[in-house]
């Protein structure tokens, strides 16, 4: 049973991406492991669903956010603070998958930049906006990324996002190597979380719940532990995809 009026110095979690799959997953085990959330993503309703589920105001807070777009982005970590008063912890987790094939018509050039957007440069704007908030409060920041950013997968401009969201990750980490600030790279398998592209219908599967408890198992280490990266696959995935 979760309080439903946690301390003020409860710590508090930012998740991008949080209306469903692993952001939702996460929220709903941080929340019942006292933290306090400010969720974002681009269903407001949903979003605004799974706050009241948490308890409302006093426990998580729903900021509809587009990380594509910087204004809508910097104000995130100001409304955590504004909320709670403190921003302990960030998983910037928004991204989108796409198929793709550069010798078919897979995927139309529209949502190849969507996804782009969302994946590399959305990530990295909320590295940017938040980081001020987790260097006063010496906090951690957590990135999607995936373990088609450590493979090679033919034709999948996914892959690519995602090793692009593992270059940002180690950049990010060498930056903050004095600030105290930690970061942690998520790098999930095959997740039952969203689309999966039809080669891979019969694969073993992650749940967003077990990400969710990577997630939290990060979060849960002392100040002295940074958990740099964890790679999560369903038994049995083969490991080249």
């Amino acid at each position: 049973m979760t309080r439903s009026h946690p301390p003020r110095d409860a710590p508090v979690l930012l998740v991008t991406g949080a209306s469903g799959g692993i952001g939702a997953a996460t929220a709903r085990l941080a929340a019942a492991r006292g933290w306090s959330l400010v969720l974002a993503a681009r269903s407001p309703d949903a979003l605004r669903a799974l706050a009241a589920e948490l308890g409302g105001p006093a426990r998580a807070v729903a900021v509809p956010c587009d990380v594509r777009e910087w204004e809508q982005v910097a104000a995130l970590a100001q409304r955590g603070e504004e909320a709670f008063g403190r921003l302990d912890a960030a998983f910037a987790n928004a991204g989108v998958f796409t198929p793709t094939s550069f010798l078919a018509a897979t995927g139309s050039p529209e949502q190849w930049r969507e996804m782009v957007l969302t994946n590399v440069y959305g990530t990295a704007l909320v590295a940017r906006a938040v980081l001020p908030a987790l260097l006063r409060s010496r906090g951690h920041l957590l990135l999607t990324g995936s373990v088609a950013g450590r493979v090679t997968i033919p034709g999948q401009l996914y892959s690519a996002t995602k090793w692009a969201v593992t270059a940002l990750a180690q950049s990010l980490r060498a930056e903050l190597i004095h600030t105290g600030v930690r970061v942690t790279l998520l790098q999930p398998g095959l997740v039952a979380a969203g689309e999966i592209a039809p080669d891979r219908q019969v694969d073993p599967v992650l749940a967003a719940e077990d990400v969710a408890r990577a997630v939290l198992f990060a979060l849960d280490q002392p100040d002295t532990v940074d958990i740099s990266e964890i790679v999560i696959r369903p038994t049995g995935q083969h490991p080249h995809r």
